[in-house]
């Protein structure tokens, strides 16, 4: 038998490791190319791994729940011809990394061979299968038949639900929202009828399952996150029982790194001023009595506005770091990439608006949207959540009036929104009740100072408190 190793492929985006959410294919199961093999969680998001070879998966390289650095095996799989040398094929030292090459075979030298003999196509894009594999209509060599003689002895089976003669086929299911959809009604796939092409598994298949059998909660390992384990240990300081203990991985862990690099390398600094929100208030209201069907939220108002105070004071916009020389410079950038908080069930996660400076409070909007709803679902790519300049936090959803964020290193300023309330106001001498809003800006100091942070923080505010005025200079 020819054994076939996957190595875990090089993610992108520095990242270097992978948590194995869920295994969707069992030792024993037959496998085809471009199909999802299993559920990982990086630093970025959660996505699927296909499989660029097609056989019997002879070995899982990891268990769920642990962290493998990429570069290891993650799967070995039997395509069931006997090469010439009668032995398996072991993965090469010294592979490219998948950025350079894009293979996720363990030998970089064999992958023409693979082509032609049908082991697959060798090319993982996460997520979004093998494109080069037979889409592209390559005509392949016939396999070279199989000797005469009978194996030594027959493949061991792990599942006792078919013959021994036969490996149990994986659930022919392709849909990443299928497979979460039945996690969450508890329904087993490998158990479920596919009316779909070839035997595929749709969602009307898991909905009809979930009907016909009793409700059940879905596996624990099915999430991107865990419940803490039980214990019944002391804790030695407290002397207190120890509930649970939840081990940090996938975002969570990431995030806790960034924060900590942040407080430790940049020496910040924060600028903060209540707005009088409530003639933008009334400008959205009056452009929903006009019939407008898509009126920008206040976030996307608000990230206009913080794009128009970058034009104007760009060094917040700007990267300090390290030279390579012992020193340190600052980076310019032409353009603003907008990060934004999102806290999704993963942990706290900041996609970005891609040229966000280019764009207009409507198409902001709409990215906004777009991203978030990607963020919070876990599908966002490591290229939606990576590449910011500048970041904006709306703390105001969590009822908090004010913050004193942390930047989001290796940027140099997060801009923060508090909640909007009812306050008492000074308007042309009287007291008037009016929506309030505070304001806050963290930035590196040693980007610029004070005059600039406050510049920029004064010009938002004044956006805000007269959004006419900026909308009729753009």
């Amino acid at each position: 038998m020819t054994v076939r190793t996957f190595l875990l492929p090089d993610l992108g985006e520095g990242l270097t490791e992978a948590d194995i959410v869920r295994w969707l294919v069992a030792a024993g199961d037959t496998v085809a190319v471009d199909q999802p093999i299993a559920e990982v969680e990086t630093a970025k998001s959660l996505v699927e791994v296909p499989c660029p070879f097609a056989g019997t998966v002879a070995t899982l390289h990891a268990e769920a729940g642990t962290t493998l650095e990429v570069g290891l095996p993650l799967l070995s799989v039997e395509d069931g011809v006997t090469s010439d040398e009668g032995s398996a094929v072991a993965p090469a030292e010294g592979a490219q990394p998948y950025g350079e090459e894009e293979l996720a075979g363990a030998r970089p030298e064999a992958g023409a061979a693979d082509e032609e003999d049908g082991g697959g196509s060798g090319n993982v894009l996460i997520g979004y299968g093998t494109p080069g594999g037979a889409a592209k209509g390559r005509t392949r060599r016939p396999r070279r038949p199989a000797p005469a003689t009978p194996p030594a002895a027959a493949p061991p089976t792990t599942s006792t639900e078919v013959p021994a003669a036969e490996p149990r086929q994986a659930p022919r299911v392709v849909n990443p929202l299928v497979r979460r959809l039945a996690r969450e009604h508890g329904v087993d796939l490998a158990a479920v009828r596919g009316t779909g092409p070839g035997g595929l598994v749709l969602r009307a298949d898991v909905l009809s399952s979930a009907q016909a059998a009793p409700a059940s909660a879905p596996a624990a390992s099915g999430g991107a996150s865990s419940a803490p384990e039980p214990t019944e240990a002391l804790d030695p300081r407290t002397g207190l029982a120890v509930a649970g203990v939840e081990k940090v991985s996938g975002v969570r862990k990431v995030t806790a790194a960034a924060m900590t690099r942040s407080r430790h390398e940049i020496p910040e600094a924060t600028v903060w001023v209540d707005v009088d929100v409530t003639p933008l208030v009334e400008l959205r209201a009056q452009m929903k009595a006009r019939g407008d069907q898509a009126v920008p939220g206040l976030l996307a108002f608000a990230s206009r506005f913080a794009l128009a105070g970058l034009a104007r004071y760009p060094a917040l916009g700007h990267r300090f770091e390290e030279d390579g020389a012992g020193g340190h410079r600052i980076v310019a950038f032409d353009g603003v990439n907008l990060g934004f908080a999102v806290q999704a069930e993963r942990g706290l996660v900041v996609p970005s608006i891609r040229g966000a400076h280019r764009m207009s409070a409507r198409q902001l909007d709409a990215e906004l949207r777009r991203l978030t709803e990607l963020a919070r679902s876990g599908k966002a790519t490591p290229h939606d959540l990576g590449g910011g300049t500048f970041t904006i936090n709306n703390y105001g959803v969590f009822g908090t009036d004010g913050s004193a964020a942390i930047i989001n290193h290796p940027e140099a300023a997060i801009l923060g929104l508090g909640r909007i309330i009812d306050r008492p106001w000074v308007v042309e001498g009287d007291l008037a009740v009016r929506k309030v809003m505070q304001l806050s800006l963290v930035f590196d100091h040693r980007i610029c100072d004070g005059g600039t942070a406050g510049g920029f923080l004064r010009y938002v505010a004044d956006c805000f408190e007269n959004p006419m005025g900026l909308l009729a200079d753009l």
